[in-house]
């Protein structure tokens, strides 16, 4: 391939939330690439939106609206991707798909640029998937953690923001937070969110949100878990290329708008101390550590917010468990957990694609 010219870039589903960090992501770049075309469902097509200062008009998804493009962040349902995605990896496009459909396909490369960058090269499908963003929120300062003291297990709780379920998502919380907050009184009696609420509010989440907090994100798998608390075990096991890494995980919904928090319990092969959890996480790619709780400075959702990082905090060492570990997470998962490491993955094919 002739790099005479800058390669051409997509993003499917610019219409979304993500879709609206990803233009401004893009635009924060737009040196490095030649065309941007935004792409959509049907129903989109011919709004015109901003990528920095150039407007563009979007363009109704089709076989032909792939024609010259290089690469294509995809941030479609499930069903939409395993749909579209073929198709435009059949005319040559490099998709980089944050949906949950190729995550376990043995090849599709599932990358993180803090843990794998190299996998990014490693493409027979065409297709490199992108992680669910509570995975992301983790693999930096694991993937840190695990090369210096070699990660055996991990526990995570996990405090998941509206916006994990999108658009409707935010706007669930927001109209529940409105409607409480015109209430005469909400008393301790049980059930008065609810009377106050009614159950037209218990949808995306299943239950309210506001003032409360939902155990459940994703779908019902077996034996009681869900898809949310399966994706941190398998996907954290790829990326990090721990297969046999034993993991448990609660996944729960809070009434945040955005970023993510993780309670890990991790433990390892060699003994670690704070301090040396410090060093380590201190210099490492993509982790901002945040941890002087004596002065009541440690990660917070609210301070996560527009930030690339990984926020981590809370680092103490285990006092009933040997070689353990207990810290705090926070992440962006709009960010980091989703438009930021689609982008820094674009970026490592562009450049292995300019190379060439």
């Amino acid at each position: 391939m002739s790099m005479a010219r800058k390669l051409n870039v997509a993003i499917v589903g610019a219409t979304g939330v993500v879709g609206s960090i990803m233009r401004r992501l893009i635009a924060e770049e737009r040196g490095n690439w030649g065309e941007v075309r935004l792409i959509a469902s049907a129903r989109s097509a011919g709004k015109v939106l901003s990528v920095g200062d150039e407007r563009i008009e979007v363009q109704a998804i089709s076989p032909e609206a792939f024609d010259g493009i290089d690469i294509a962040h995809f941030d479609l349902p499930d069903d939409v991707s395993a749909e579209w995605v073929p198709v435009a990896a059949a005319k040559g496009v490099v998709v980089i798909d944050k949906s949950a459909h190729y995550r376990m396909d043995p090849d599709v490369p599932l990358v993180c640029r803090e843990a794998n960058p190299e996998a990014a090269a490693v493409r027979p499908k065409g297709i490199i998937a992108n992680a669910n963003c509570t995975t992301l929120a983790l693999i930096p300062s694991l993937a840190a953690l695990n090369a210096e003291f070699g990660l055996v297990s991990m526990s995570v709780a996990s405090y998941q923001a509206a916006s994990g379920s999108g658009k409707e998502g935010l706007e669930a919380l927001y109209a529940q937070i409105q409607k409480l907050a015109g209430a005469d009184k909400i008393g301790t009696e049980l059930g008065d969110v609810r009377a106050v609420l009614g159950e037209d509010f218990n949808t995306p989440f299943g239950a309210p949100l506001a003032l409360n907090v939902v155990p459940k994100v994703g779908g019902w798998k077996e034996d009681g878990w869900t898809s949310e608390e399966l994706k941190v075990r398998n996907e954290s096991r790829k990326i990090l290329g721990l297969p046999d890494l034993k993991v448990a995980s609660t996944c729960v919904r809070v009434p945040v708008a955005v970023g993510h928090s993780q309670v890990v319990h991790a433990t390892f092969e060699r003994e670690v101390t704070v301090a040396d959890a410090h060093r380590v996480l201190a210099a490492a790619d993509g982790v901002d550590l945040v941890d002087d709780p004596a002065n009541m400075v440690f990660p917070m959702p609210i301070d996560s917010v527009g930030k690339g990082g990984t926020q981590i905090g809370r680092v103490r060492q285990s006092i009933d468990f040997p070689n353990s570990l207990e810290f705090f997470v926070v992440a962006d998962n709009l960010m980091k957990g989703a438009a930021l490491n689609s982008i820094e993955t674009a970026d490592l094919v562009r450049r292995e694609l300019e190379a060439a």
